[in-house]
């Protein structure tokens, strides 16, 4: 049972999978400014506009949506852009055209979808951003839109950075496998990784709405801590396969992987195996997202560590729209705390993973 925590009390949230939420205030409110309001109905028509099916995750996340919608007796009006942010738009303003209720919406990337995110909002129809953020210099959760649910990306990005810290004693060469270009994930795992490093990562840090693990880092940070390369894999295991395959040939001496989801961390294992490197003692990989194969491969031993993002965001933002049109004040971000997986525990929570 989840707890999201509003201003004026609780809102209880089942979600099977996730562990509890928090509330991060930071975003400012534009004075005047406030989301369409969602009239109190039997049945809702939701626009789903995803970004694409093309990872273990993000087909999680589409059944959890879809399911508990219908479960509901609900409509969805489901887009799959494909991976393609323009056919997103077009996604978006397809939904608008045909008048659904509310969107929830994982945007691909922060700030095209902002425009998308407006579109709605002047067509007075309320957006509740899953998963992923929106640029808020141009639009505001709790201003143009409802809010935005997720897991703290940047804390994800902290929380490996530690941890590879302390299992590479400070030294390591690192090979990053970025999420795709522009999408909230990638920016802030990257950033909250590197400052973690650097650091000036701390628990109260004004990207993290979450004052959680890891501790502060040390004030001179890791330097021996280097990222040698770095590079898109569009979150998928082929691409984190091809891209890593290329960036260690480039940099042998890389002792160490960083990647933005378990996809792309499983694609490298993939590459390392093939070219007879052996994955979690020559080269030690760190991923987030916490799937069965990731949690299988830490137990296998080709992983060393993954960070909890759920994708399980059915029943809190079916929860959040009910919450909305009743009139309570939905905070701005509903943050999830995710869990940390290692050879400690993976076994234990196999079980529970998408």
């Amino acid at each position: 049972m989840l707890k999201v925590w509003t201003r004026r009390g609780v809102i209880k949230v089942g979600a099977a999978g996730v562990g509890a939420v928090t509330l991060g205030v930071r975003m400012p409110r534009i004075a005047g400014a406030a989301p369409p309001p969602l009239e109190v109905k039997d049945s809702y028509v939701i626009g789903y506009p995803q970004t694409d099916e093309n990872n273990p995750w993000r087909i999680a996340q589409t059944n959890s949506v879809r399911d508990e919608i219908e479960a509901r007796g609900w409509t969805v009006e489901y887009r799959n852009a494909q991976e393609s942010t323009q056919q997103q738009l077009a996604d978006v303003a397809s939904l608008i055209a045909v008048g659904v209720d509310a969107i929830f919406l994982p945007p691909r990337e922060e700030t095209p979808l902002a425009q998308a995110v407006l579109q709605a909002f002047e067509a007075g129809i309320p957006v509740f951003c899953l998963d992923r953020n929106v640029d808020q210099s141009i639009v505001q959760a709790g201003n143009q839109y409802v809010c935005f649910i997720g897991s703290d990306f940047y804390q994800e990005g902290a929380r490996a950075a530690q941890w590879l810290a302390s299992t590479m004693n400070g030294e390591a060469q690192i090979i990053e496998l970025f999420g795709t270009t522009g999408a909230t994930a990638a920016i802030d795992r990257n950033r909250g990784f590197v400052d973690y490093l650097a650091g000036s990562y701390t628990p109260d840090h004004p990207d993290s709405p979450t004052a959680a693990t890891p501790a502060p880092a040390p004030a001179d940070g890791f330097p021996g801590m280097e990222i040698v390369a770095s590079q898109t894999g569009e979150f998928t295991r082929e691409g984190g396969r091809q891209v890593f395959e290329t960036l260690y040939q480039a940099n042998p001496e890389a002792n160490a992987v960083y990647a933005h989801n378990d996809e792309m961390a499983l694609g490298a294992i993939i590459a390392l195996e093939a070219q007879g490197v052996v994955p979690g003692e020559d080269v030690i990989l760190v991923s987030v997202d916490g799937s069965r194969d990731a949690l299988q491969a830490i137990i296998d031993g080709t992983l060393g560590a993954t960070v909890e993002c759920s994708p399980f965001f059915g029943p809190i933002a079916c929860d959040t729209l009910e919450a909305y049109a009743a009139g309570e004040e939905i905070p701005p971000q509903i943050i999830n705390e995710d869990r940390f997986f290692d050879p400690s525990n993976a076994e234990e929570f196999i079980d529970e993973a998408y």
